[in-house]
């Protein structure tokens, strides 16, 4: 029972990962696009807004649970430590995490700004080169969810 509760806990905090991370992707990237071809800022500042809460609820917590449950699950199966697989799983987790905490300093500063920029009814030109690095550090990211998905589907073939 355990181990199926801690495997639920694992798969879904990958999901989440995955699925909140493609959200504000998404709802983040289209934002910007309206409120450059339409002049919305407000919308833009919601959607901003929301995306720091979604990722301080959602991501961070599933983050946080994501090695907790790979390591007891590993360690109930006893897997060995020496594993390549297991190395690999390390390796772009940190990888991951090391293009997403700049994107939350990044989305916090843009957040910030365009709040800011309903005063002058403009974003400056350093809100659009945060964004750009925002969304330039988006894609090894998603890249490397999308491989620790992958090791997860093909781990019993590195065992």
């Amino acid at each position: 029972m355990t181990y199926l509760a801690l495997k639920w806990l694992h798969l879904l905090g990958a999901s989440i990962l995955f699925g909140t991370g493609m959200g504000i992707a998404f709802f983040a990237w289209f934002a910007y696009r309206m409120a450059m071809r339409e002049g919305n800022l407000r919308l833009l500042q919601g959607v901003l807004r929301l995306t720091v809460v979604a990722d301080t609820v959602f991501t961070a917590a599933a983050a946080a649970v994501q090695p907790v449950t790979g390591l007891a699950l590993w360690w109930l199966q006893r897997g060995p430590w020496d594993s390549r697989w297991l190395w690999w799983v390390f390796a772009l987790y940190v990888f991951v995490g090391a293009c997403w905490l700049p994107v939350v300093v990044l989305q916090i500063r843009l957040r910030n700004e365009a709040v800011q920029a309903s005063s002058i009814g403009a974003l400056s030109s350093r809100f659009h080169s945060r964004f750009r690095m925002w969304f330039i550090l988006g894609w090894p990211a998603f890249a490397g969810v999308l491989a620790l998905f992958g090791l997860m589907l093909a781990r019993p073939y590195f065992i």
